[in-house]
């Protein structure tokens, strides 16, 4: 068995060049960073570029992170305060083209299908969490500015939040973000 370690910016890079069947990603390391880039990854065993699996280190209390995960493909979860065992295990199921969810991770698994908000609209609001203007937000998503209104307005309104700093703060606070 050959285990490589890298910093989350090269993950993506790395996991495209090597030729192993699973790859192991922290989604608190990937909150800020592209997990949806792995989302190609996903694919048959066999050690062949674009076959790789995903199986995704959670925390119990982060729902976004792993309803993220979920959407970028991930087809295993493990919790971060895992016994080591959980871990080889949770891999050598992902290997053998199984899905594997920590049992610790039940309830975070029900509350990650929760999240009300599109993967879109979690697009526009990080960004504007990360200060970014409506043209900037428009600019980097290839939106219209109208449409960036219409998301934030979206987004207002199903997080139940009074703006969208509030909006931020409710996403934040529930790990959507």
């Amino acid at each position: 068995m050959v285990i490589e370690a890298t910093p989350w910016r090269e993950a993506v890079r790395m996991t495209r060049a090597l030729t192993a069947d699973v790859c192991v990603a922290d989604a608190d390391v990937a909150e800020r960073s592209p997990l949806g880039e792995l989302t190609g990854l996903s694919g048959s065993p066999g050690g062949k570029r674009g076959a790789h699996r995903l199986l995704v280190l959670v925390s119990q209390d982060c729902p976004g992170a792993l309803r993220r995960a979920l959407d970028a493909g991930a087809q295993g979860f493990v919790g971060k305060d895992a016994l080591p065992e959980q871990l080889v295990t949770g891999i050598r199921r992902v290997a053998k083209g199984e899905r594997f969810v920590d049992n610790a991770l039940a309830g975070t698994l029900l509350q990650a299908s929760e999240v009300p908000l599109s993967r879109r609209e979690l697009m526009v609001l990080s960004a504007a969490a990360e200060g970014a203007s409506v043209p900037e937000i428009a600019r980097g998503l290839g939106l219209s500015t109208g449409t960036v209104r219409n998301y934030m307005s979206a987004i207002t309104r199903k997080t139940g939040a009074r703006n969208r700093v509030d909006a931020i703060r409710i996403s934040q606070g529930a790990g959507w973000l």
